[in-house]
């Protein structure tokens, strides 16, 4: 057997190069490459590796071990999950910031590759810099965090452990229905120790997902109880962009024409105005899709987890005899709500329950009902997206207003607070327009993830819309996004804090406490300028006074060669009234407030109509 003698990090990098994958025909390295902040525990092992590889592995150098992750993260799912990036950070504090990071691709179902630098395996220096000690188990270290986190985990103590570690590692990483977070803790000694590898592990291997068929019994009982539908609902979810089945979708709703509800990662499946796209689904839904969804018979939930949100917490399908489908290529969503599963990908459920059906179409009296509440919404949408009234326009119109300089051409990301709900609602997408983050709404994704999806599509204008306290909690790719030449739109809505939480506190009976500005503790209201702020960092940046000015700044940042932030003050009070569903958020069961006291009656009524038990 032929070898070659290499050290761990380098026969990582070496492997990790040889890798590929197939997108649209074209074989493609399946890794664009590794984001990178350097400390103690990988700069002198995987540092010398990946320089030595920069040209077939590019390392990209970020500010924040945390948003370099979200970066990668949106780069996977930009790029529908066919392609990956991996992450390396130093031990302790590098390591740990990307623990929330790991949460949301795990959340999420999304594929990054987690490269933390870990404690020396021999022990001789013990503790180490940064060395988190738990007092009674000394194999554990700060890298411990990410096993809840991670769909896989290994510590590599031994440079012979990747020969089996990389392979697994890749297996779940490629995988429809294991995908996710993977995390190799690298030990910083055996990052250098040297071992003779098989040269064959670093041949070149092609990894292209899986479709899994349906099981004939499962889609038996699928396409028995859809094809006796008299009210039937699709409810198109993330999975449909990764099977690649947009189309595929499209086509079968069209043939047995079935309005599309869509979740937040399965928007844009559908354009916004394709006839049977009712819009978005459960608390952040339109009064389309939630008033269909209230006496749909059958629900077909094609890729979704059916999470809280889109099920207005269990209250929103309401027919007695409802029957829910879930289409989904994991075991482990398709056995919730009590539903008939379907396992298998959507692309080739869809083709097979369309066989399956025979001549079944949705009773024209359900279609005609479709479009009168699609036109219902359509109105109520305008009216909150047209300019006008008070001093500070709202979420909604600067939505608005973005959506008709840049809503073509442009990709629009977000992940928490308010935006995301009215975006969800509001914001008219087309296919590959909209990258939202709601599965674990992290605060901070915002322009990481702006920027990874750039990555993914540089052909695309990327709009990033985020509110103060996220721009505040992370803001530093942006200078990152100047640094590689990757412009994105950056529009800030300043709201005074967290305008959102501020509205669910009194929705729920509190008194505003500690969410905007004025009502935190303070001795003095800081004046910060977000414009200058971001211009600091390299960006071309201003603020501007109302929607007319907004819109004259998008131009201008169309035009601009590099990222653009535009800040303009927002009205935290306002939300759109129309649409919606109820959402779980338990109201005190003893409160002083009156308020407190008046919605816990109201809260307890609302949890009656909640289905668990079928």
């Amino acid at each position: 057997m032929s070898t070659i003698r290499l050290t761990t990090a380098q026969a990582l990098v070496r492997y990790l190069a040889a890798q590929k994958t197939r997108v649209a025909d074209e074989e493609l390295p399946l890794f664009a490459g590794v984001w990178a902040i350097f400390g103690h525990g990988n700069v002198a092992g995987l540092g010398e590796a990946l320089h030595t590889a920069r040209d077939e592995l590019p390392t990209y150098r970020a500010h924040n071990e945390q948003a370099m992750a979200h970066a990668a993260i949106a780069y996977a799912k930009a790029s529908k999950r066919r392609r990956i990036m991996a992450c390396t950070t130093s031990i302790g504090p590098g390591a740990t910031n990307m623990v929330t990071a790991a949460a949301v691709a795990h959340v999420n179902r999304l594929p990054v590759l987690l490269l933390p630098g870990d404690v020396f395996a021999s022990r001789r220096p013990d503790p180490v810099l940064q060395q988190i000690e738990a007092f009674g188990d000394a194999t554990v270290s700060a890298n411990d965090c990410f096993r809840p986190v991670s769909r896989y985990f290994d510590r590599i103590t031994r440079p012979e452990q990747i020969l089996s570690a990389l392979p697994r590692a890749l297996a779940v990483l490629t995988d429809p229905a294991d995908c996710g977070p993977v995390t190799l803790a690298l030990c910083q000694d055996v990052q250098a120790e040297a071992c003779d590898y098989p040269e064959a592990f670093f041949s070149e291997t092609l990894w292209e997902p899986r479709r899994l068929r349906p099981d004939v019994r499962e889609l038996e009982a699928a396409a028995t109880r859809l094809g006796e539908a008299e009210r039937p609902l699709i409810v198109a979810g993330g999975g449909v962009h990764y099977s690649g089945a947009a189309e595929a979708l499209a086509r079968f709703a069209e043939t047995r024409d079935i309005p599309v509800a869509e979740t937040q990662a399965g928007k844009s499946a559908l354009a916004w105005d394709h006839p049977l796209n009712v819009g978005s689904i459960g608390v952040t839904g339109t009064s389309a899709a939630n008033a269909l969804a209230a006496e749909a018979d059958v629900v077909l939930a094609a890729g979704s987890r059916l999470q809280d949100f889109t099920t207005g917490s269990r209250a929103l399908f309401r027919d007695p005899g409802r029957a829910i489908i879930q289409l989904n290529v994991t075991t482990f969503d398709a056995a919730k709500h009590f539903a008939l599963p379907l396992v298998a990908d959507a692309l080739a459920a869809f083709e097979a329950l369309d066989e399956a059906l025979g001549g079944y179409r949705a009773p024209e009296a359900w279609r005609e009902r479709a479009a009168r509440e699609i036109a219902a919404w359509n109105q109520a949408a305008e009216a909150v997206l047209a300019p006008g009234g008070g001093p500070r326009p709202s979420d909604m119109q600067v939505i608005g207003a973005v959506n008709r300089a840049c809503g073509e051409q442009a990709t629009v990301v977000c992940a928490a607070g308010g935006l995301p709900g009215e975006l969800h609602k509001l914001w008219k997408a087309r296919p590959g327009g909209y990258h939202l983050e709601y599965g674990y709404s992290c605060m901070g994704y915002e322009i990481a993830g702006g920027l990874g999806v750039k990555m993914a599509a540089p052909e695309r204008e990327v709009v990033v819309m985020l509110g103060d306290g996220s721009y505040l909690m992370m803001n530093s790719e942006i200078a990152t996004s100047v640094m590689l030449g990757l412009k994105l739109i950056v529009v800030v809505l300043d709201n005074g804090g967290f305008g959102c939480i501020n509205r669910l506190q009194q929705a729920t009976g509190g008194a505003p406490f500690n969410n905007l500005f004025e009502t935190a503790r303070h001795t003095a209201l800081p004046e910060i300028d977000l414009a200058k702020h971001a211009a600091s960092l390299g960006a071309a940046a201003e603020k501007v006074a109302n929607l007319a000015e907004l819109e004259v700044a998008l131009d201008r940042a169309r035009a601009a060669d590099r990222t653009t932030a535009i800040v303009i003050e927002t009205d935290p009070t306002a939300a759109t009234a129309a649409g919606g569903a109820w959402w779980d958020v338990a109201v005190p069961e003893v409160s002083p407030r009156p308020e407190a006291r008046d919605l816990r009656a109201a809260y307890e009524m609302a949890r009656e109509e909640q289905r668990l038990g079928d």
